[in-house]
């Protein structure tokens, strides 16, 4: 059984929130009825994004359902949106035992999934045409314009190496002032996620303890929503809080941004765990790469305490990105800093 998934599909749905069947079509006892397919959309943002989590919501609530395949034969853009609800029907089918089969990747989707190392983990079905297909770059892949914007990587790329010149003057009395505290190592790095979700491994100086992941569930969240933070959490140290008042802590990232992996100036880079919380709409905080500092860092993060108004900070930057407004932005983090109005995310 397939259904187009083209656009509206209410009315097309009525017809089969009760059994498996195509629209007109009658039930029979000789119908094989575990297997859906579903046809993605050319554009697949947030709109369909949406419909296409509430759409396989209602067929995973169809005992007969043993088999759901996206197709995504028609579909040349897909954005930090799409992502999102690919996993959370991986999470759906998943959770009911139902088979999730992606087919007919077109090469813009195939790039965003090795992009993002998500197809090590979805069933992706072989395409015969596959071989033939044209092959696109990562660069081609335009959620925003931000993300491959030459003036932006340049002004990245020169802020990079004078933070690294910043923290390599700093580096040795920081490392013996961690040492000395407790003896465990200087640097922390932890998994984030980058621009449509792809992974990377982030750097900072270490400010917490050396089981501090494992003590995590003993701290309070003073957030709403899907991040962590508690202004006065139990597990920084002594030197942490320092690090963190002055924002030191933070200037190993500079070799992420280098690296590509981060900007100057974006979104604050979320946690695997935390984005297994994102609703869709969440996941647009995505379309541009994370950065050292943004709207949410010079606009009282400490006073924001909940995620929704952290994505409308997000978004804020995606509307209103220029050049001079990363620029600003960098200005007011260094006034942040020098107002002791800093912390550490």
């Amino acid at each position: 059984m397939q259904l187009n998934f083209m656009g509206p599909l209410k009315s097309q749905y009525s017809t089969i929130t009760n059994t498996l069947v195509p629209q007109g079509t009658a039930p029979s006892t000789h119908m094989p009825t575990s297997s859906f397919v579903l046809h993605i959309a050319p554009i697949f943002s947030l709109p369909q994004a949406v419909e296409l989590k509430q759409t396989v919501e209602k067929l995973c609530q169809q005992p007969e359902l043993q088999h759901l395949v996206l197709n995504f034969e028609q579909t040349t853009f897909m954005d930090s949106s799409g992502i999102g609800a690919l996993i959370s029907c991986r999470k759906q089918t998943t959770t009911r035992n139902i088979q999730l089969t992606l087919r007919e990747l077109s090469p813009q989707v195939r790039m965003a999934l090795t992009m993002t190392e998500l197809d090590q983990v979805f069933d992706i079905e072989a395409s015969a045409t596959a071989s033939g297909q044209e092959t696109v770059q990562p660069s081609e892949i335009i959620t925003h314009p931000s993300v491959h914007s030459k003036a932006k990587r340049l002004m990245d790329i020169v802020g990079a190496l004078v933070g690294l010149g910043i923290t390599a003057a700093v580096f040795l009395p920081v490392a013996i002032a961690i040492k000395l505290e407790d003896g465990g190592p200087i640097l922390f790095s932890q998994t984030r996620c980058s621009w449509m979700g792809r992974p990377f491994r982030i750097w900072k100086f270490r400010s917490m303890v050396t089981d501090a992941e494992a003590r995590k569930q003993e701290v309070k969240n003073q957030i709403q929503g899907a991040f962590f933070k508690n202004d006065r959490d139990p597990r920084v140290t002594r030197i942490g809080n320092f690090l963190r008042r002055t924002s030191l802590d933070e200037l190993p990232q500079f070799w992420n941004v280098l690296r590509g992996e981060m900007s100057l100036v974006g979104t604050r880079p979320p946690t695997l765990d935390e984005i297994e919380h994102y609703e869709i709409p969440q996941w647009r905080r995505l379309d541009i790469k994370p950065g050292m500092t943004g709207e949410w860092q010079v606009n009282g993060r400490s006073q924001v305490k909940n995620f929704e108004d952290v994505v409308q900070l997000d978004l804020k930057y995606q509307r209103d990105w220029s050049l001079w407004y990363d620029i600003r932005l960098i200005f007011k983090t260094v006034a942040v800093v020098f107002n002791k109005k800093s912390g550490a995310y």
